[in-house]
Order: C-alpha cells, then structure tokens, then sequence
C-alpha cells in the first residue's frame, strides 16, 4: 500500500525534507501535478476540497479543467480513442459511462493496485454496481447520485384542489390531475413530456438489465415498459399539459420562475439548481413527493475514473485523490451541504443534516424521502450505444407526437436501428 500511495518512493520524512533543501539553497523538486477532469458542479466541489488536499500532499498538485458539460464529454471521447492530452482523472456523468465503459479505454479498479472492493460496502449499491462493466471491471468510483423525485408547486395545486395522492397514486391519476390543473389554473403539469418518458423507461427495470439493452445486448424497447412510457407521455400532450418546452432553456426556466409548470418529476439535485438559479424567487412554494406508482429510478450521478492509457507514474494519486473526494465522509457530506451533490456514500447518509428541514421546500425534511428511494433503487446496467438509444427513442417519441405515428411502429423502428448498432 505505501508504494501504491507514494508512487515515487518518498516517505513523508523525506517529502518534508525537501523543505529543508530550499531553505540551504539547494533546488528543490518541482511538485507533482495531477490534472482533473471534471465538468460543473464536479469542478467546484473539487475546488473547495483543495486546501485540505494540500494539507495532505502538499508536494501534489491538483489542477482541475473544467468545460461545459457536452463539451467535457465530447473532449474525453477525443481524448480516450486518441490517448492525447488525457487526464490523470476524468469525471464522467451516469449517462456517459456506458459509452466509456466497454471499450477498455479506464482502468479496471478493481485490479489489486486499486482493490475499489474493500469500499463496496460502504456504496449505495446500485451506484457502484453500475459502474461494472459486462466482463467485470469496475471503470468509476461514483461520487454523487440522483435518487428520482417529484416536485409540485403547492400554492398552484392547493387553488386546483389536487392533492399530493392524486399526484402520486398511478401515471394516469398524475396526468387526470395535470388536466384539473390545467383547467383551474392554467397552468402546464410539466416543462415537456419528455420527462415523463424518461423516468418510466427507467422504471421497473429487472436486475441485470440495462435501459436500452439486456446483458447480451438484445434490444429491450418495444417491451411493455417503453409503450407505457409512450402511451403516458402521448396522453398528456393531447391534454396539452406540457409546455413543450426543451428542458434546460430559458422557455423552460421561465416555466419555472412564472408558475405556469406545476410539476417535474427528475432527480433530487433539481432542488438546488432550482433554488440556487432556475428560480430562487420561488423558494417555499415547492414540495417534494415519491414518484408516481412508487417508482424508484436514478436520474442523473457522477463517477471519478482513471484513463487506461494515462501516465502510470501518477495512477496511485490519481487514485488516492479519488478516495479523497468519495469515501472521505467529511468532503461527502461538504459536497451534499454546500453544493447539493447527493452522497454515493453510505456512511455519510447517517449524519443529521439529513433530518434538516429545506428551506425551498418549504422546511419539508425531503432529504429522508430521497435517501430512502436511494437504497431502493436497482442498478441498471451500462452499455455503450445507450447515448445513441437515447437519441433514437427521442426522435421516435417526436414522431409519435408530432405526426401521430403509432407507438408500436416507432418502437419497431427503432428496435431495428438499434438491433443494427447493438453489438458494435
């Protein structure tokens, strides 16, 4: 472990030691530098962590990069298929890991150099077991999760006379309650329908199955769970409850700041972009609420990894900072109170701060609610095509809506497009 720890071979004696090299006049070493990255919030969060760091390590330095976040990953694709300008440790987004995760291009940590078993335990199990890849390997040590969640606006349904049951109960009371919202207040259940097809195609997923594709990489989108999904989402834009707003522009945080979105259903980390730059004007008007149909699902996480191809000189620190920022309860829970980041890690989740109320809820004790749909969800396994699953089943779902293309016949079609893609 001491070797694995200090790559270079010095002991703490002689790291302070070079200390003293200055002060005679002799030069000393120029510091180590490992580099980072990461795409916001990740990079603050790492940022804040840094001053302890260098208590630690004080001959490491950290340097994070930081780039939007399409734009992080489109520059680690580049970076993993070109083995140039990698970093020493590379933030990936859930939804992006599958991408990076067949291909051989991170390193499997759970070779003994790294031993990431010794923490499993210590997880919320579905977010380190989606980390493990088809053959095994464990590409990404996860930081932050997005236990699924519904957010209402509760001065809108108090003045339609819907109730968090009637929200909640089933997908169809959900939308039947959209539609009396609609009527007695004018406004929309939701920013787009897309949405509402996001979590159901996440939702009843079975153990050892992905979204998209099974373990042997079968294609799984015409099965009941994606027809209901397009049959929930169709019923509610013929009721004309969505704004059809794309989600994360302006139309659709406008939405938001105006009132005329009642409801989102996404992941807990939505109560912190909305608090601190959607709409901050409307903090104490919003509540948190299990999903409709009691559906458990992640929406959205973070995973530190170590490029394969990377300078093997720096792996072991590149992996000790990872431990640093993930199963250090202190920099867990620093990450959950200062920047919203939902902890991966299990030991943090006992802390008080849980049983605090939140303020933009309206001083409900959410974060009870979403820890307790964290350690029911299962893990949905990765696959590398999953990003381009994504953008077939959109594009089909927009032709359902827009064209009035049947559900069963867009599902076909991309069933076979898929089936074209699985295996490459």
């Amino acid at each position: 472990m001491h070797d694995i720890l200090n790559p270079r071979g010095l002991n703490r004696r002689a790291l302070l030691a070079t200390g003293a090299l200055v002060a005679s006049g002799v030069k000393a070493q120029p510091p180590v530098v490992i580099n980072v990255a990461a795409f916001p919030l990740v990079d603050e969060i790492a940022r804040a962590a840094l001053p302890l760091w260098r208590k630690v390590h004080p001959e490491v330095e950290v340097r994070i990069q930081t780039r939007q976040y399409q734009d992080h990953h489109t520059a680690m694709t580049t970076a993993l298929s070109t083995s140039g300008n990698l970093p020493d440790v590379m933030v990936l987004e859930a939804s992006f890991l599958g991408r990076f995760a067949q291909g051989g291009g991170l390193e499997d940590l759970s070779r003994e150099a790294f031993d990431i078993g010794r923490f499993r335990a210590r997880m919320v199990p579905f977010a380190y077991e989606q980390a493990i890849n088809r053959k095994g390997a464990v590409v990404g040590m996860p930081t932050d999760i997005g236990p699924g969640t519904l957010l209402y606006r509760k001065d809108i349904m108090e003045r339609a006379g819907v109730s968090e049951d009637d929200l909640t109960k089933s997908w169809d009371s959900y939308v039947a309650a959209g539609v009396r919202i609609k009527a007695k207040t004018g406004s929309y259940l939701i920013g787009t329908v897309q949405s509402v097809k996001d979590i159901l195609i996440r939702s009843g997923i079975k153990p050892g199955e992905g979204q998209y594709f099974d373990k042997d990489s079968n294609v799984l989108v015409t099965s009941d769970r994606f027809v209901r999904a397009f049959e929930v989402a169709r019923e509610a834009r013929s009721n004309r409850l969505d704004a059809r707003n794309t989600a994360w522009s302006n139309e659709w945080a406008e939405g938001f700041k105006r009132g005329t979105v009642a409801t989102e259903v996404t992941g807990a980390w939505m109560v912190g972009q909305l608090s601190n730059w959607v709409a901050p004007k409307t903090t104490g008007l919003w509540r948190a609420a299990a999903l409709p149909e009691g559906s458990t699902v992640s929406y959205g996480g973070s995973f530190y990894s170590i490029p394969h191809r990377s300078d093997p000189s720096r792996k072991a620190l590149a992996w000790e900072f990872i431990q640093f920022m993930t199963v250090n309860r202190a920099r867990q829970l620093e990450a959950f109170t200062k920047f919203d980041a939902f902890p991966a890690l299990l030991d943090a989740h006992e802390d008080p701060f849980f049983e605090q109320p939140v303020d933009f809820l309206g001083g409900q004790k959410a974060r009870l609610l979403w820890r307790d749909t964290a350690r029911k969800i299962t893990a949905v396994q990765v696959h590398k095509q999953s990003a381009f699953a994504d953008e077939v089943i959109n594009t089909e779902l927009d032709k359902v809506m827009n064209t009035g293309k049947s559900i069963r016949t867009a599902l076909s079609d991309a069933q076979r497009l898929l089936e074209q893609r699985a295996h490459r």
